[in-house]
């Protein structure tokens, strides 16, 4: 009898702790897709809200892109200058990642 009600406890503990993970990658996923959005909305203040968010992600290639369309878009230098340098930030984290992932060879002589 003790056992069951341990094994009963144990999956309900599992699949709560599942059923938050899932909720919870949710809402970060809705949370980048809205400041993605705001990035373009016609206020400055959301764009630059959006930008800050932005500067926190890790780097990758879509997120690059993105500030590459941005950039071009955006009439204002101030908030086209604070994509830049977010966008050479990503790109450097990018090249760094992927030199170390990129094993070394040694030179034959």
């Amino acid at each position: 009898m003790r056992r069951s009600t341990i094994l009963r406890t144990t999956g309900i503990i599992l699949l709560t702790l599942g059923a938050v993970a899932a909720v919870g990658a949710l809402v970060v996923r809705d949370q980048i897709d809205r400041h993605q959005r705001d990035l373009f909305s016609p206020q400055p203040l959301k764009r630059f809200a959006a930008l800050g968010y932005i500067a926190g992600l890790t780097a990758s290639v879509e997120m690059i892109r993105v500030l590459r369309d941005f950039i071009a878009w955006e009439p204002r230098t101030v908030l086209r200058s604070r994509a830049r340098q977010i966008m050479d930030r990503m790109e450097r984290q990018l090249l760094e990642r992927g030199r170390a992932s990129t094993p070394h060879q040694g030179v034959a002589g």
